[in-house]
């Protein structure tokens, strides 16, 4: 699927801005939204923690199906929760920079944005001791400014699968983040959960039944960066 397509989607689900921002920026490669491949690899990825209630038990999930993800986390909270981004890593998962503090990079000046991440990239390795390759804006808005940084600074924008937005942090219900997942399931998937501020437990509750019944259909979950580089031509 094209960018303008793409696009035209995104605009109807997360807002015009950034169907704009997406549509003039770059070519589709420097932007990641799924991985086409015949292999049935899905990548679950987790936004806006550490949660110090619910990202353990997220961590405590994916062990049991022996799942990798990749967690999104925010400069600030990883600060506040330092032992859980190191289990993070320490169990095989990646960690990846959303910013520090959730600031939508649309209202901030080059210099800022660069600021920003540079300053999570540090905390982040200050703790873990690992350098994220893969960033997520927050909102999924991102425009030249960010395209620039990432050459950079080699790291790789990661959207999600428009698709397989599950709109967790919005409590829809257990049963309605479990059939988004399951209904739309596709090899190369970026599928978009949060280990958010607050109360997860739908998120938890639907891991629950979305794990085991992608893992009878055949699927393995793994990091963003790993579904990029299996999937590599």
């Amino acid at each position: 699927m094209n960018l303008l397509i793409r696009c035209a989607i995104a605009a109807l689900l997360m807002g015009s801005s950034t169907c704009a921002a997406a549509s003039a920026a770059s070519p589709p490669s420097e932007v990641v939204w799924n991985v086409e491949t015949d292999q049935k690899l899905i990548a679950l990825t987790f936004d806006d923690g550490p949660n110090p209630v619910y990202t353990p038990q997220i961590l405590d999930i994916l062990n049991q199906y022996q799942a990798k993800a990749t967690f999104f986390v925010l400069g600030k909270r990883v600060q506040h929760f330092p032992e859980i981004a190191i289990r993070e890593v320490n169990e095989g998962h990646e960690i990846a920079n959303h910013t520090f503090d959730h600031h939508f990079l649309k209202h901030m000046s080059p210099e800022k944005l660069k600021e920003e991440i540079r300053q999570t990239q540090e905390v982040i390795f200050d703790i873990t001791e690992q350098i994220p390759r893969v960033f997520r804006p927050p909102g999924g808005f991102y425009n030249d400014a960010l395209l620039d940084l990432a050459r950079e600074d080699h790291f790789t924008v990661v959207m999600w699968s428009w698709y397989q937005d599950t709109k967790d942090w919005k409590k829809p219900g257990v049963k309605k983040i479990v059939e988004t997942v399951l209904n739309n399931v596709h090899n190369g998937d970026i599928i978009l959960f949060h280990d958010l501020e607050g109360d997860c437990s739908q998120t938890v509750e639907a891991l629950k039944i979305i794990l085991p019944r992608l893992k009878e259909q055949g699927y393995r979950f793994v990091t963003v960066s790993d579904l990029m580089r299996l999937t590599k031509n």
